[in-house]
């Protein structure tokens, strides 16, 4: 069965196939496909933006589609960037160019009042009015300056309660255990389970 994860960003993809890996699917990218239209995920939740391009992928392709919409929400900056987390800054900044924009606009908000949350939705489309949308969440806080080279966004101002390493220093193994990616997609991979086997059975 393919699995096409609606989503052109190299990092993310290698991630998801990583997490889906023990999964009898073939994951697949847009960058698979050609005429796929762009998305623009303009809805005011996750829920709303995760949907809108599940839906519209599926629609352009006819494949089962995983799409997934994150953020980083920042306690001091009342939920920001939140949902606006991709764009946060204006169109056409880097990554880093983000990250150094968030530090830039909590700098003078003290370490024990640094606290996030990453956050992520994940939704799975496919015919006969297949739906289902999970969610996972990591708590963390925001360090004062970028560590690490691994990852992608926020990873590395991003500091888990767990760990005493950023997403971006952590080993993929560990982040993907505890992410809010990896904790979405464990519930997406339960719900897959279910739904190969009962494709199976027909």
């Amino acid at each position: 069965m393919d699995i096409l994860v609606a989503s052109r960003n190299p990092g993310k993809v290698a991630e998801l196939k990583k997490l889906l890996g023990h999964l009898a699917v073939n994951v697949l990218s847009l960058d698979d496909f050609d005429g796929i239209p762009e998305v623009i995920e303009d809805g005011d939740t996750y829920e709303a933006n995760v949907l809108k391009k599940a839906r519209a992928v599926y629609e352009a392709t006819g494949q089962i589609v995983l799409a997934d919409d994150s953020g980083l929400e920042v306690d001091a900056l009342r939920g920001l960037p939140g949902v606006r987390s991709a764009r946060f800054g204006g169109e056409g900044l880097t990554d880093y160019e983000r990250s150094m924009k968030l530090l830039d606009d909590i700098k003078e908000i003290p370490e024990e009042e640094r606290g996030a949350t990453f956050q992520c939705r994940l939704a799975i489309v496919g015919p006969g009015g297949l739906e289902k949308v999970v969610s996972g969440s990591c708590r963390g806080s925001i360090i004062q300056e970028p560590r690490g080279g691994s990852g992608f966004g926020y990873d590395p101002i991003f500091l888990p309660s767990e760990y005493n390493h950023t997403f971006a220093e952590l080993s993929p193994e560990i982040k993907n255990r505890i992410s809010h990616r990896g904790r979405a997609l464990e519930k997406a991979a339960l719900f897959l389970d279910g739904y190969i086997y009962s494709q199976m059975q027909k």
